[in-house]
């Protein structure tokens, strides 16, 4: 039976070489290839595509859900796994609805990322029991607490600077994880007060602060209720 090759895609090394280690062990799983950025990620795939994209939205100067729309556009059945270090409601529907089947947290066990994996290789989408319960929600008419129309309405980058500012990281820390340029970050801010209808930098840390809040608590309540 031939295996299932996987792209990895993150910006830290240490990190791609412990997925690869972990997945090589695995029966039915091989890594064809692991790459730290977007330009390196597509230059992969037009050379040799994979069965499973595994996409660290995390990319650093990249967006990783700009990467994700990209990969969609160009290859609408490759799967892709996306893998995240912040247990979010609405980034998890945000990937979904660019192209995404599954969503897994990095701190998942490693069965449970293979899982992810053999499932979303058939094309099945894999989410928690509680992203599953918060799409049904969705599905029925009930908006997402974590995705609130002005949120749904933000670019990608504007989504990650809410989410950092949320986390409490001021404007340098931002720059510096963004790898952005100071100036950048603070256009951005600009950006999100006058789309998220708020008045000062204060005002838009406590809404970071409570969009957080929100999707955090929501997928909280689905997992202690498993």
């Amino acid at each position: 039976m031939s295996s299932t090759r996987l792209l990895i895609v993150d910006d830290h090394p240490i990190v791609r070489e412990g997925l690869r280690q972990l997945l090589e062990r695995e029966s039915g799983l091989s890594v064809a290839g692991a790459v730290g950025s977007a330009a390196e990620a597509m230059a992969a795939l037009e050379k040799h595509l994979p069965d499973v994209v595994l996409l660290d939205l995390s990319l650093g100067a990249d967006s990783g859900l700009d990467l994700l729309q990209k990969i969609h556009e160009k290859w609408a059945r490759l799967p892709v796994l996306v893998l995240s270090m912040h247990d979010e409601s609405g980034m998890a529907e945000r990937v979904l609805r660019y192209g995404a089947l599954g969503y897994i947290m990095k701190h998942e066990a490693t069965d449970r990322l293979v899982a992810a994996i053999r499932k979303v290789s058939k094309g099945e989408v894999f989410l928690s029991e509680a992203m599953s319960s918060l799409l049904l929600k969705q599905l029925s008419g009930r908006p997402a607490p974590g995705e609130r129309p002005a949120v749904a309405a933000l670019s990608n980058r504007e989504l990650e600077v809410l989410r950092l500012l949320g986390q409490g990281r001021g404007t340098r820390e931002i720059a510096n994880l963004l790898k952005l340029s100071v100036k950048t970050v603070e256009t951005h801010r600009t950006k999100l007060k006058d789309k998220l209808g708020v008045r000062s930098a204060t005002e838009l840390v406590a809404y970071a602060g409570r969009f957080m809040s929100l999707s955090g608590a929501e997928t909280a309540k689905g997992t202690a209720s498993r």
